[in-house]
């Protein structure tokens, strides 16, 4: 594309070898990274031309992004050396190749940002030696294949058109980071979470997941867990403090009052949910000590919260009390879509509690 110098070198009256983004072992090209992301190349346009295929020492292959258009090529299984594979931010479109599941040696693929269609081939499950599976922000349909991968840590398929369960033992318990936000998936997520105990990264948003949440899923290395926008139901009994730096169950089903085992998490997000009783004090300490950057319990059902009107909460925190069944004690910023009704109308409580 215009404005890119990168592809200055090729000149083909000289030794390839030597071209910007070709690397050669033995006068063998192994490598093609076609476009300096550091010196923000424009990256390519036009198709992937099916001779691709008869690089056969092939092992790493990547594109910048740009307008690369058109469907992978069918001659991609190959190139049984390839490790990494990596089109992100470009024009793919149609199907991913049931065959690409041939390249036996694939640690890498990331095919995200396209518009790939079609489903997720149910032999990618297959891929022993796959480390990185990225094909998030596509428009990929039908189920999730389960995979079998011990070496799998990373899963991002967010913003597609995915739907269906998750079967048991469907994802490898070596997952350090899985994103399935901005899908369909429904189902109950309790047995298949239940072996994932290596996760550091987990964003399940905006799903149609139902069910209860599992206490022991708060005891995870997990960093930032993202449960928002979804049908989960019941109560939230973590099985000791939780630690996790931010947790978002906003826009939920959730009930009973909330556990004092969450006041460690720094940025905490309940709005939305049908959480009632007191706020436990735990909350309020955390809050003025400034532990606590992010409390969000509007929307809900709460009748309490034991802080004096006149505590300072700090600059750094942020708590919003609105629209629940009590007036809030002190003057706090609510976010603008929480609304401006401070509390919730008394028939809505008194049949909340009936």
């Amino acid at each position: 594309m215009p404005g890119s110098n990168f592809f200055s070198t090729w000149d083909f009256t000289s030794d390839p070898c030597k071209f910007s983004g070709v690397y050669c072992d033995s006068n063998k090209v192994i490598a093609l990274n076609l476009g300096d992301p550091r010196a923000g190349s424009p990256g390519l346009s036009g198709r992937l031309h099916p001779a691709l295929g008869k690089l056969s020492s092939l092992a790493e292959f990547s594109i910048v992004p740009g307008r690369i258009m058109g469907s992978l090529p069918q001659t991609l299984p190959q190139l049984k050396n390839l490790r990494f594979l990596a089109i992100s931010k470009n024009f793919i479109s149609g199907p991913i190749p049931f065959s690409l599941s041939e390249l036996t040696s694939l640690r890498t693929l990331d095919l995200s940002y396209n518009q790939i269609t079609g489903s997720i081939p149910s032999s990618f499950g297959s891929l022993r030696s796959l480390t990185n599976l990225i094909l998030c922000h596509n428009h990929l349909s039908g189920p999730l294949p389960s995979f079998f991968s011990e070496s799998l840590t990373r899963l991002d398929l967010k913003h597609n058109n995915l739907s269906g369960l998750l079967p048991p033992f469907s994802l490898p318990s070596s997952l350090q980071y899985l994103s399935l936000s901005s899908n369909k998936f429904t189902g109950s997520v309790t047995r298949v979470l239940s072996q994932l105990t290596q996760l550091s990264y987990l964003d399940l948003s905006s799903n149609l997941f139902t069910g209860n949440i599992p206490g022991n899923l708060f005891t995870f290395p997990i960093n930032n867990l993202q449960l928002q926008r979804n049908v989960f139901s019941g109560n939230i009994l973590p099985l000791d403090q939780v630690t996790i730096s931010t947790v978002d169950l906003s826009y939920n089903r959730l009930t009973g009052q909330i556990s004092p085992m969450l006041s460690g998490v720094q940025n905490l997000f309940l709005n939305n949910n049908k959480f009632s009783g007191q706020v436990p004090g735990r909350f309020v300490d955390s809050l003025l000590s400034s532990s606590t950057q992010i409390l969000y319990l509007q929307h809900n059902y709460l009748t309490g919260i034991q802080i004096n009107p006149t505590a300072e909460i700090p600059l750094s925190s942020s708590l919003c009390l609105m629209y629940n069944c009590m007036v809030p004690p002190v003057q706090t910023t609510c976010p603008i879509k929480a609304g401006y009704q401070k509390t919730r109308p008394t028939n809505q409580c008194m049949e909340w509690k009936g």
